[in-house]
């Protein structure tokens, strides 16, 4: 059976776990050689050992994708490496819940920085090499928190939605290049990354009870099948979309 990534090189930002190590899993058991990035360089380089163990081919480039210079780093050691570089996925995130009027300054651009700016950075980077091949894809991993205002996570919902426009613009941009750009909107995922959501003190339940529709959380392989799906051939015809995938909850 023919691999859908077979001859393909794809970086992946947030290799380390939950989304980021089951789509980095998925794209090599698919044939791709997988550039796996993360700042976390213990969990990264498990996820690679966990790859090779099963057969694929990656690389563990540890990388904090909020720093201009190291995303780029990242980008260059992939594409040279393993190849030149096919697919891109950001996926690289943090989560802050607290009081918009208690947003400190730190906070605010600590999300930011690695939500918008390392997405922004990393695709940056990537895009000289992307633009080589005439089938490319970049997906985005932002949020349902970047379609809908929540309460309690301004830096986190900002962050996401420019996440949104960013692919937007993107695939626009370069749709008569044969650059697709799509990304990914989950609602609650179970990953270690959800299990710190903890609402900051004071907070109003009415106000969060609009996600009540999500009764389950999406596991993070379906979220890697959704990414797997835009990054490959099947989805040819798709660009610029913001796909939820929420139970929906953001079609109510």
């Amino acid at each position: 059976m023919e691999k859908r990534f077979a001859d393909q090189v794809a970086f992946v930002t947030g290799a380390g776990s939950g989304i980021g190590r089951k789509t980095a899993e998925l794209l090599a058991r698919e044939g791709a050689r997988v550039g796996c990035s993360d700042i976390n360089e213990k969990a990264l380089v498990e996820s690679v050992n966990a790859i090779e163990k099963a057969g694929g081919h990656a690389l563990a480039i540890p990388c904090d994708v909020s720093d201009s210079a190291s995303a780029t780093a990242a980008v260059q050691r992939c594409a040279a490496e393993l190849g030149g570089l096919q697919v891109l996925c950001n996926i690289a995130g943090v989560l802050s819940f607290q009081h918009t009027e208690e947003t400190t300054d730190e906070d605010w651009h600590r999300v930011l920085g690695v939500n918008l700016n390392g997405t922004f950075y990393v695709s940056r980077a990537a895009l000289p090499f992307l633009l080589e091949n005439r089938k490319s894809a970049i997906v985005n991993v932002a949020s349902l928190a970047g379609l809908i205002g929540q309460a309690y996570c301004a830096s986190y919902c900002v962050s996401k939605a420019g996440v949104v426009s960013l692919t937007k613009v993107m695939a626009v941009e370069y749709v008569k290049r044969g650059l697709r750009v799509n990304c990914v909107c989950p609602g609650g995922v179970s990953t270690p990354l959800i299990s710190n959501f903890t609402p900051p003190e004071g907070a109003d339940a009415e106000l969060i009870s609009r996600l009540s529709l999500m009764t389950k959380l999406t596991r993070p392989e379906e979220v890697a099948d959704a990414i797997a799906y835009l990054a490959s051939a099947a989805a040819r015809s798709v660009n610029g979309v913001a796909l939820p995938l929420d139970f929906g909850v953001h079609a109510a």
